[in-house]
């Protein structure tokens, strides 16, 4: 069973930034297009930043772009999710999983956006 734990969530301010990270426990990682997702109070969760298994490719929705970018370390098993100017809007639970959600979720990492 693969495990994804991500890390690297917090309280950030509006403009802020953070780091996100995912460790994926898959010894096949590097064949997997892998994605960050989220999930915001009272919605579905969404998926946000997508990245192919060579890491030449990525795609955002519209409401991150240019503010966040999805990068991959193969040799870690790793993704990683950078969030620049933070917005209240923003506030979600981060989740990665491959590009198609086809893994059992892991916990998250809650992103809090506040003045």
């Amino acid at each position: 069973q693969v495990q994804l734990v991500e890390s690297g969530g917090g309280l950030v301010q509006p403009g802020g930034s953070l780091r996100l990270s995912c460790v994926v426990s898959e010894s096949r990682f590097s064949i997997y297009h892998m994605g960050w997702f989220r999930q915001a109070p009272g919605k579905e969760r969404e998926l946000v930043a997508t990245i192919t298994s060579g890491g030449s490719r990525t795609n955002y929705i519209d409401s991150v772009k240019g503010r966040f970018t999805i990068s991959r370390d193969n040799a870690k098993n790793t993704v990683y999710l950078q969030m620049n100017s933070l917005k209240l809007e923003d506030t979600a639970v981060y989740y990665c999983n491959s590009r198609n959600g086809a893994w059992i979720w892991g916990r998250g990492t809650p992103v809090t956006v506040s003045l």
